[in-house]
């Protein structure tokens, strides 16, 4: 009876109504820590909120779409539906943690060991049977950034656990970051015309100028950051900037693209515009939580907040 009440509502309005909802809950929550920051650290302070409300999203789907996700559970998997649902309610709870800061250090933990898993079990086998669809090697490296930014998450919330523990976490993630920003900064040399963020099959629209140059300063922007972490220099400044870009378009060219799928009569194309807006908005989230797990310059440390 549930699932039946759930799946009447339409898919495209549950899952606005869940990122709104969280948007909402986030800015309340992190209002006074935003007020406090000073400079690029503002934009820092939007890291939980970049990961929270994309995960909301993407639970919905799965509780009020699931018909259009079960394919994804591997068929050798029992109950097939509990899973499409157990992820749902998985996804929604790590969201509210997400967005209220509140045992953030467990939610990172169970959803980066999620992605992870996800990962092993259903991207990773795709990928090796079709080693030259660089689509499906991309949402490896997506999933794989997307665990990395919430053991992250999780590290820097283990305040008072074992310093080994912390710093274990911190570094897996950043090793996941790093191999997306190498693989999606080549990829978006290579495809300059793709929606910018996480390169997939989607395209920028043809009205918008100068769609070479975005992607290019995108993939550029990645590479600059790949560097940083290799030589530990600026990684907190490049990747504040880069979070900061990657929000700046996903206002501004995701924001319309969204808005105008959702004045279209098809259900699929107004979920597939939502999904890439949260994708997207989510990878901002992995590279700000990045840039919150990295040191300040010396200078940056003695200025107050």
């Amino acid at each position: 009876m549930l699932a039946t009440m759930l799946e009447a509502v339409p898919v495209e309005l549950a899952m606005c109504v869940a990122g709104i909802a969280l948007l909402l809950i986030g800015m309340a929550a992190a209002k006074n820590t935003i007020a406090a920051a000073r400079g690029l650290d503002k934009i820092v302070a939007l890291a939980g909120l970049s990961v929270a409300v994309p995960l909301a999203v993407f639970g919905a789907l799965h509780l009020f779409g699931p018909q259009l996700v079960r394919d994804l559970v591997p068929r050798y998997m029992p109950w097939r539906m509990f899973w499409v649902y157990f992820v749902g309610c998985s996804l929604i709870a790590a969201s509210l943690s997400t967005a209220t800061g509140i045992a953030v250090r467990w939610s990172g933990l169970l959803f980066g060991v999620m992605m992870f898993l996800f990962v092993a079990m259903i991207h990773l086998r795709g990928a090796l049977a079709r080693p030259h669809d660089r689509i499906i090697w991309t949402i490896v490296v997506r999933e794989t950034s997307f665990g990395g930014a919430g053991w992250i998450l999780a590290g820097m919330a283990m305040d008072g656990w074992r310093a080994e523990g912390k710093s274990t976490l911190v570094t897996v993630g950043r090793v996941c970051v790093l191999l997306a920003a190498v693989v999606f900064g080549v990829e978006h040399f290579l495809h300059p015309t793709g929606l910018p963020g996480v390169p997939l099959v989607k395209q920028m629209p043809a009205w918008l100028p100068g769609r070479a140059l975005i992607d290019y300063l995108t993939g550029a922007a990645l590479l600059v950051l790949a560097a940083s972490m290799l030589l530990a220099r600026n990684t907190r400044i490049v990747a504040a900037g880069l979070g900061a870009w990657l929000l700046l378009l996903v206002v501004v060219m995701y924001g319309p693209i969204l808005i105008a799928s959702l004045l279209q009569s098809s259900a699929g194309v107004k979920v597939e515009a939502i999904n890439y807006f949260a994708d997207t908005l989510l990878f901002a989230g992995v590279i700000l939580a990045l840039a919150s797990a990295s040191p300040r310059r010396p200078d940056e440390m003695a200025q107050p907040g």
